[in-house]
């Protein structure tokens, strides 16, 4: 698996862990301390996914642009004689 792919998999892990603990934590069953392992939880997450984004940005920032082919650019000259 190649760099860039293992990032945007961190991302994704990230965001659907985040999904999980807002639903977790909408629950009316939860204790306080459970209450605020979750939000803990979401922070650390958050930090995480923050850090993940910022380094995907920053690659796609200085991302080296594709080369054009010049080729040879005497040969498509059309010459005409007057």
């Amino acid at each position: 698996m190649t760099e860039p792919d293992a990032l945007v998999r961190d991302i994704d892990v990230q965001k659907a862990l985040q999904r999980a603990a807002w639903r977790e934590l909408a629950s009316p069953a939860l204790t306080t301390f459970d209450r605020r392992e979750i939000r803990n939880r979401i922070r650390q997450s958050e930090a995480e996914l923050r850090l993940s984004l910022q380094i995907m940005s920053q690659r796609l920032r200085y991302r080296p642009r594709q080369l054009e082919e010049v080729g040879d650019s005497l040969a498509n000259i059309n010459f005409r004689i007057l």
